[in-house]
């Protein structure tokens, strides 16, 4: 098909959260497909949409509605035809995308460690018994309680910057932040140490930008594949159906990470209890193209080794 190309006056409309990364990786979306095409900076329009999750920064997720809060918004406009794509975090997205959209162009992913940060300490290790550890992430919390259930965990929700404050402020001897997101945002001055993911594995798709179109827009579609990823794309495949088939909400810590070996796939996952007292994990490896299919099968393992106890806290 003959596409056809956005300009000034009829620019692409990018929707997005309105936090400096988001921000960032909107702006790196834009500029990707502007160097693609040979496209002025005027030819796509930033739209900023408030969100639910940004919204509500004094509680945890699972409280008020889990990972939908920071997409139902931008999810919303895209239908209506407000904006023309969204670009997402990928570890913030439900693993099932409301009819009529689609999400299957990934950007190159970045660094898919956790940092540790603190402006005096280094590592995990270095955390005296009792330390005030700051995250709003359950996996974080189930994985380091797991490690170190000496560690007072406290709720630390707000943006990249919102932390550091907080941080700095003495709420918290340390927090953890997204590798990926601080080198998005050039933030080299931040007193982060990443952790190898043998020691903390990341959460499924932490590194990767995800852009979302409606399935019925074809020039859009075109538009998007000169900058899709495909290696990103094969490493998802396997982790996202990984997190589906275990339990894809935010009320279970769940990590994964999937890596590329020539023509292989090496996947590997964990599921933890809340409150870190057992973690079960596990790994395959096969073919790219059998991805998706062991993202299944290793979560179908962890689910029979864990048994129906292990996640008798959803029912309480």
């Amino acid at each position: 098909m003959t596409v056809t190309l956005p300009s000034p006056a009829s620019p692409l409309k990018i929707g997005t959260r309105g936090s400096p990364l988001a921000l960032a990786q909107a702006y790196e979306t834009r500029n990707r497909l502007a160097q693609a095409f040979d496209l002025s900076e005027e030819c796509f329009e930033i739209v900023v949409i408030k969100v639910t999750g940004d919204a509500v920064q004094d509680r945890p997720l699972k409280e008020i509605g889990g990972k939908g809060l920071f997409t139902r918004e931008i999810e919303e406009d895209l239908l209506s035809g407000k904006i023309d794509i969204a670009v997402h975090s990928m570890k913030d997205m439900p693993t099932l995308q409301p009819d009529g959209l689609i999400l299957d162009t990934y950007l190159p992913r970045e660094d898919v460690r956790d940092a540790f940060v603190s402006p005096s300490l280094s590592s995990i290790t270095d955390l005296a018994p009792g330390a005030v550890v700051g995250t709003s992430s359950l996996r974080r919390k189930a994985q380091l309680l797991n490690r170190r259930p000496d560690l007072n965990v406290v709720e630390f929700r707000g943006n990249v910057q919102t932390r550091l404050k907080k941080l700095s402020e003495g709420v918290a001897d340390c927090t953890f932040l997204a590798a990926a997101g601080l080198n998005r945002l050039g933030m080299a001055e931040v007193p982060a140490t990443p952790i190898d993911p043998e020691e903390m594995l990341p959460a499924v798709a932490q590194g990767a930008i995800g852009i979302e179109r409606r399935i019925a827009d074809d020039n859009t579609a075109e538009l998007l594949m000169a900058i899709h990823d495909v290696p990103t794309g094969q490493r998802l495949a396997a982790e996202r159906n990984f997190l589906l088939t275990l339990d894809g909400s935010c009320e279970t810590p769940i990590a994964g990470l999937a890596e590329l070996q020539g023509d292989a796939l090496h996947l590997r996952g964990e599921v933890l209890r809340p409150d870190g007292s057992q973690a079960i994990s596990g790994a395959r490896s096969g073919a790219i193209s059998d991805g998706a299919a062991m993202g299944e099968e290793l979560a179908e393992e962890l689910l029979a080794r864990a048994g129906s106890g292990f996640f008798d806290w959803h029912d309480s």
